[in-house]
């Protein structure tokens, strides 16, 4: 018998890599939240180097199991993303309508899937970042309407969290860090403007390598400014990725956050192989 149960539970731990954070219980009167953060590598065919057509509609398939899935990178394969979802109560993409594009420009690649219930009610915004580094030169970000989504959710008895889902600049640079750090100063100066002291939820591709001093210091002056809580980074779960994507977060008087479950999902995966160029990390929290 302890053979067979140890059996199943290595089973059971083998379906998703979870980090050293354990399940905390839900109290009585809370709700859960389950938040997907992926950069999906949805570049063109040709820049991506692999088969999207192939990638999409399964990444797609696996947001079900999230009340909110923030991607990235979701550029040329919106559509066929948009085919195989299974009737989530919204979708939102990134983009400012009011914003002139250039013939070669993108959109800002970030979308929004909720499959939040009937209780929650979800408003989104997009703000543009007002700098950018690269126009034809190193990894011409400037081509993408780079930017950050962001989401305010209320709860039917007053429970407010404000969730940023952004892509920095990439590139390493001394322009491009500078870049993300006056990307950083305009998420920081519209949740002081816009949030206040309530919850907040900041998630998604920083381009912040946690192994580079310069870079961990712009993202923990980043953390401090706004007193945000690390609950994972990329990498956490596994040694195979560069640490560029992370998920903070802090409570406030009337909405607690707690940190139940982190880790990477290793269901996105297709052939034994990533579905993308970044880990899926997942991360549950308990609202009350």
């Amino acid at each position: 018998m302890k053979q067979l149960t140890a059996a199943l539970l290595l089973l059971l731990a083998s379906a998703t890599v979870l980090s050293s954070t354990a399940l905390a219980p839900e109290p009585e009167g809370a709700s859960e939240l389950s938040l997907l953060v992926y950069n999906t590598h949805g570049l063109p065919e040709l820049i991506a180097r692999d088969d999207p057509k192939a990638r999409f509609p399964k990444i797609a398939l696996l947001t079900k199991k999230y009340d909110l899935s923030l991607l990235q990178e979701d550029f040329a394969h919106h559509d066929l993303l948009l085919q195989y979802l299974e009737r989530p109560l919204s979708v939102v993409r990134g983009n400012d309508v009011h914003t002139p594009k250039c013939f070669l420009c993108s959109e800002s690649g970030l979308t929004l899937i909720s499959n939040l219930p009937a209780d929650w009610t979800v408003h989104v915004s997009f703000k543009p970042f007002k700098t950018c580094s690269g126009w034809l030169t190193k990894l011409n970000d400037c081509f993408a309407q780079k930017g950050f989504q962001l989401a305010t959710l209320e709860s039917a008895d007053g429970r407010r969290i404000y969730i940023v889902n952004t892509h920095l600049d990439a590139g390493r640079s001394e322009l491009d860090r500078q870049a993300r750090a006056s990307q950083l100063n305009q998420i920081a100066h519209t949740l002081e403007a816009e949030a206040g002291n309530d919850a907040v939820l900041v998630a998604g591709d920083l381009n912040l390598d946690w192994a580079s001093l310069q870079d961990n210091e712009l993202l923990q002056n980043f953390v401090q400014r706004l007193n945000l809580v690390l609950a994972q980074k990329g990498g956490d779960a596994s040694n195979d990725w560069t640490t560029l994507d992370y998920v903070y977060y802090r409570s406030s008087e009337k909405t607690s956050l707690t940190l139940g479950s982190a880790g990477e999902d290793a269901e996105f995966t297709a052939d034994g192989r990533p579905l993308s160029d970044h880990p899926a990390l997942f991360t549950n929290f308990i609202i009350r």
